[in-house]
């Protein structure tokens, strides 16, 4: 047993597939902005003077990335990001199916979902840099489970999240919390904004965009200012909406990194995962072209400086290197685009999902876990199949209904997208965003303008795909590379730059213009750029 110990301690450092750089990074940090589109650095670039400034200075920034798969949603966008490979290898299909697992309930005392990263299939720049440095530390943390777990894969590390009220954990990770973390959580943090209010950073002539909106929050609370609950049993689950749960979001991995100790190693990388997720909240509740999400980046910009001035500060002359990107794109609010003059709705598969489950359930006594989000109606079909049901038959019946809702243009059942050549482009981001051990029936896609009823983003429309990335520090001279590139790219790029590879095949490829090298193991043929 000793021997087999020691063995798998030892692990063969994979050949690097070029030079490191001069200096190693002490810190790897990535910053994940939720459902930041690339247009608010070009809107809005003007007006910031914090870390958004900064990538608009000093990084390499490529406007026109992408996530580009379907169901382009929290959990599928954040598994592509360290991963270097697309929902369809990382098994994570939607925010539904993603890390929510009963087995593992919530430690330290706040509520929320169970959460385990179970689901998730394969490695992540965290165990390919495991496999060169076994002490190689990780913090990741975020106001969303999904968000703090899914980057990192299934390594039991320090992986934290937003637990109403406090930052905790699950049974996955540790049975109860950390010491420094206990006493952070005792710290006054979001109490200290009870009954306060939320009004514009600027003057209303900074602001191009309307204060009142009709469908904002559904006509509830929709012009500035907005009042904070006094009352810390309420504001204890509404902190979240309001831009405050960022900078505290910031704060809390400030603590963490001083805590754990990450970037001080001696010839050591550690990797910091910082989601912020209230970019996407506040979209959620007044659109992403409202007055409250530009006032929020305006101050999520403030921060991020802050937080790059603080960790210049902390790790030794400065040695971190910076990625920033985002979990998804969004498209404009169907209302909004409608009082532009432009062909726009909300398609639901819901009716015929409850119909489906319905005669599941008179006819076997189970629905299957049927359910249907973004386009995309699945369940168990192995169950399904061991009964004698006729999926290819069912398949097609429920496809054709789908095609008469208002705005789709193509579907596939299983079959038809088996056969799909490889230039059709909505085939190829159903092939990427369906995990191959998942069981489905239909998966439909919409025109832009189209939105699936219950969000504004998910879809497969570009506005929903595309997202900013850029890498920063290091002695990385700024770029503007004109071309399209793949969140599924950031893994294998930040590998290069650390002089490792992926211990596995990825389908995404080394950005030249941040390292040029090419990972040893892959790319995957990328197929038609949709």
């Amino acid at each position: 047993m000793l021997s087999l110990a020691l063995a798998l301690l030892q692990v063969t450092p994979p050949r690097p597939v070029a030079p490191a750089p001069r200096e190693a990074p002490a810190l790897v940090v990535l910053l994940v902005v939720d459902q930041m589109r690339p247009d608010y650095l070009t809107r809005f670039g003007h007006q910031f003077t914090g870390g958004f400034r900064r990538i608009l200075d000093s990084a390499v920034y490529y406007e026109d990335g992408r996530q580009d798969h379907a169901m382009t949603e929290t959990a599928p966008g954040h598994s592509t990001l360290l991963s270097g490979r697309y929902p369809s290898n990382t098994g994570i299909v939607s925010n539904d199916w993603g890390v929510n697992d009963a087995a593992y309930p919530i430690v330290g005392g706040g509520t929320g979902a169970a959460a385990s990263p179970l689901r998730f299939q394969g490695t992540t720049l965290y165990d390919w840099m495991l496999a060169k440095d076994p002490a190689t530390r990780v913090l990741s943390i975020s106001r969303k489970d999904r968000g703090a777990i899914l980057p990192v894969g299934r390594a039991r590390r320090d992986i934290y999240w937003w637990t109403n009220g406090r930052w905790g954990t699950s049974r996955y990770y540790r049975d109860s919390l950390p010491s420094w973390l206990q006493s952070y959580n005792a710290r006054p943090g979001w109490r200290e904004f009870l009954g306060g209010s939320w009004t514009p950073l600027l003057p209303d002539s900074a602001y191009a965009e309307k204060d009142s909106v009709g469908w904002e929050r559904g006509g509830v609370d929709v012009t500035f200012p907005h009042r904070i609950p006094a009352d810390s049993t309420v504001l204890n689950f509404r902190i979240i909406y309001f831009p405050w749960m960022d900078s505290l979001t910031l704060d809390a991995a400030l603590e963490g990194t001083r805590q754990l100790g990450l970037g001080r190693r001696d010839g050591g990388t550690d990797l910091l995962v910082v989601s912020l997720s209230t970019t996407d909240r506040v979209a959620h509740d007044f659109s992403p072209d409202s007055k409250e999400v530009h006032d929020h980046l305006l101050r999520l910009d403030g921060w991020l400086g802050w937080f790059q001035d603080s960790l210049a500060r902390l790790i030794p002359e400065g040695r971190v290197l910076y990625t920033l990107t985002s979990d998804h794109g969004a498209q404009d609010w169907t209302e909004a685009s409608v009082e532009r003059g432009k062909e726009a709705g909300r398609p639901t598969m819901q009716p015929m999902t409850v119909r489906l489950r319905n005669a599941m359930l008179a006819r076997w006594g189970t629905n299957f876990s049927i359910f249907q989000e973004d386009g995309l109606l699945y369940g168990d079909t192995a169950a399904m199949r061991s009964r004698g049901i006729d999926l290819v038959r069912l398949s097609d019946s429920l496809a054709r209904e789908a095609r008469t809702l208002p705005g789709v243009y193509r579907v596939y059942t299983p079959r038809t997208l088996t056969r799909a050549p490889a230039t059709d482009p909505q085939a190829t981001l159903w092939r990427r965003g369906i995990p191959r051990t998942q069981g489905w029936f239909i998966a439909a896609s919409a025109h832009d303008g189209y939105v699936w009823e219950r969000t504004d983003h998910g879809s497969t429309a570009l506005a929903d795909q595309r997202v900013p990335i850029a890498f920063w520090g290091m002695g990385l001279r700024p770029a503007r590379p004109r071309r399209f590139v793949s969140t599924t790219d950031i893994g294998p790029t930040l590998a290069a730059l650390l002089g490792i590879r992926p211990t596995e095949r990825v389908d995404g490829q080394v950005l030249t213009e941040v390292a040029p090298a090419t990972p040893r193991h892959g790319p995957l043929p990328r197929g038609l750029q949709p």
